[in-house]
């Protein structure tokens, strides 16, 4: 079942302000048109455990086969748009939509073979995904029954569907949503932010067989054009380098508890300070070694389906459960309770 607070968008709204306030008429109007719908939507609940269109649904196979439908909505706001590619057909002749299609199969592999989790509610929720959504749309997002992703300026943002991790992020929050339904507000919104984060990076890794030490760490790298100052929109190793650019500004996410940001924006700071469990899973990640998805990805994994995962958890009482799921999958006293423990006081997080 579904949370009621199912409305994400990837660029957080200090991005979309930054650009209002300094960029070219252009980049304005753009950026005033996605930060006018990413307000209606944040605030906005869908009903609990929506389902997609039944007509735009693939048939059902065997557990663990993916279920994907890609549309296009033709640059309107209309969802779920004009069915453009639907599951085992050959590629089509637009980008966008195939890379939604393979980033979706990706990160549905991903949860199967790694967790063993069959789709978004391990039920083999069927994937859809809408591309052009809307015209020059700045923004990614997941509305409780699918993934939409926008064409970017083409002049700060290219479109959305390059990025696997940020597809992998979408789709999280619905993972995020089926087991724990995290607040989007306050700590409890920068864990649910943090978590989407954190299987984002895991998928990209995964489909490069990447270990945590040749990862790079950083989410939406694919996302800014060669004229912004800057490698990605957040980086999970030092939060707060991902940009630094006249038009954005510079990354202002902490890293570290004692540069917390108190605000009642962006839903109390659910994308700023999600730095700071990002950088926690990051150290335990590198600390551990190997592959970031079978011992720290496991350990979060295992967190998020945790019962005793409070809607409205704060960090101290998430890095708590991360230290009491190291204790049951890897033993007391093991190198994975260790790493973990550490990586939360290290950004002052003292569970």
């Amino acid at each position: 079942m579904f949370a009621r607070n199912s409305h994400h968008g990837f660029i957080p709204p200090y991005i979309l302000k930054r650009i209002i306030d300094n960029g070219s008429q252009h980049q304005r109007d753009r950026a005033l048109g996605t930060l006018a719908h990413v307000r209606n939507l944040l605030p906005n609940p869908g009903p609990p455990n929506r389902q997609p269109m039944a007509s735009v649904l693939p048939e059902r196979g065997r557990p663990g086969e993916p279920r994907r439908s890609v549309h296009d909505a033709q640059q309107q706001m209309v969802l779920p748009g004009v069915l453009a590619r639907i599951e085992g057909q050959p590629p089509v002749a637009d980008a966008a939509v195939d890379e939604a299609y393979d980033a979706l199969g990706t990160t549905h592999e991903f949860f199967w073979q790694v967790f063993g989790r069959d789709s978004i509610d391990n039920h083999g929720f069927p994937l859809i995904g809408t591309v052009h959504y809307g015209v020059d749309y700045e923004n990614a997002f997941w509305n409780g029954a699918q993934m939409v992703f926008g064409d970017g300026d083409g002049e700060i943002f290219n479109r959305f569907t390059l990025s696997l991790d940020v597809v992998a992020h979408e789709l999280a929050h619905g993972v995020t949503e089926s087991e724990a339904g995290l607040v989007y507000f306050n700590q409890s919104g920068a864990l649910n932010e943090s978590v989407s984060d954190v299987f984002g990076v895991l998928v990209r890794q995964f489909s490069l067989k990447q270990t945590a030490d040749q990862a790079d760490w950083l989410i939406g790298a694919e996302l800014l054009t060669d004229r912004v100052q800057g490698s990605a929109l957040r980086s999970m190793a030092n939060p707060g380098s991902a940009y630094d650019d006249p038009l954005l500004g510079k990354d202002p996410q902490p890293g570290h508890m004692n540069d917390f940001i108190d605000t009642r924006d962006d839903n109390g700071g659910v994308h700023l300070n999600s730095g700071i469990p990002n950088r926690a899973f990051y150290l335990a990640a590198t600390a551990l070694g190997g592959y970031a998805w079978e011992k720290a990805g496991r350990i979060w994994y295992d967190t998020l389906c945790d019962q005793r995962l409070a809607k409205d958890a704060d960090f101290p009482a998430f890095a708590q459960l991360t230290v009491d799921n190291a204790v049951v999958r890897f033993g007391a006293g093991s190198d994975e309770e260790r790493a973990v423990a550490q990586a939360w006081a290290d950004v002052g997080v003292n569970p």
